[in-house]
């Protein structure tokens, strides 16, 4: 399977990380948070690694590095529930406030954004982002109206790398996933394509928790989102 001998009838786009550049907000929300509960200030490194599975793996992973309970088998048991809790309360709050203000859009994005649409295809974006985060991310960058859907982290049961977003996706839009391609910028959305029968392809830029996103098996590998059209056959 290539690009070039794909018949599709839809594209699903993440969002931090391969349409928005958003690690700053995630910077000055998460260490506002650590500053409210007296743990010292989180590096942009390891914020940056973090980024990808939802705010609570975020706030959880990066808690426990902050205090030295990172030794623990899993972030989750590392941290107590109730600190977690009142982060997730502290850390919606922060984010609300400065959502959107320390982030940038990609070059490329709404070229590559428009080119998808006016090749035919619809738009869906889906990120492990909370709803509330996400919709007004969208509107201030001027992005919400490529996409006929929009879904967040917790729109769903599961969140990427489970495959239960990307189906649902493809149910609402009412394509196949076979003809729905992913857009993302991490392990977590091929993992998530290839579960859920989604062609993917990943942009070099974004997030991956640390690692080469060239290791991570994918049809494609882009430096620009405006590169991704020419390479479609539309079916």
């Amino acid at each position: 399977m290539s690009l070039h001998t794909l018949s599709l009838q839809a594209a699903i786009v993440d969002l931090d990380g391969t349409m928005v550049n958003t690690l700053g907000d995630f910077e000055v929300a998460l260490n506002r948070v650590l500053s409210d509960l007296g743990i010292a200030p989180a590096s942009r490194a390891l914020i940056e690694r973090s980024v990808g599975k939802g705010s609570e793996h975020l706030i959880r992973t990066v808690i426990a590095h902050q205090t030295g309970r990172a030794g623990a088998d899993t972030p989750a048991q590392a941290v107590p529930e109730d600190l977690i809790q009142q982060a997730l309360a502290l850390y919606e709050d922060h984010y609300i406030a400065i959502n959107g203000q320390h982030s940038t859009v990609y070059p490329g994005v709404c070229e590559g954004l428009q080119r998808l649409a006016d090749a035919g295809l619809q738009l869906a974006c889906v990120t492990n982002k909370p709803m509330a985060f996400t919709l007004p991310l969208l509107e201030q960058k001027g992005l919400v109206s490529y996409f006929s859907k929009v879904f967040g982290g917790d729109s769903f049961e599961r969140k990427k790398p489970h495959p239960l977003p990307l189906q649902k996706t493809c149910e609402a839009m009412g394509v196949s996933p076979a003809q729905t391609l992913m857009v993302g910028d991490s392990s977590n959305d091929a993992q998530a394509a290839s579960a859920a029968g989604c062609p993917v392809v990943l942009m070099t830029y974004g997030y991956n928790h640390g690692e080469p996103i060239r290791e991570t098996p994918a049809l494609a590998w882009l430096d620009s989102l405006a590169d991704l059209a020419p390479l479609l056959h539309r079916g």
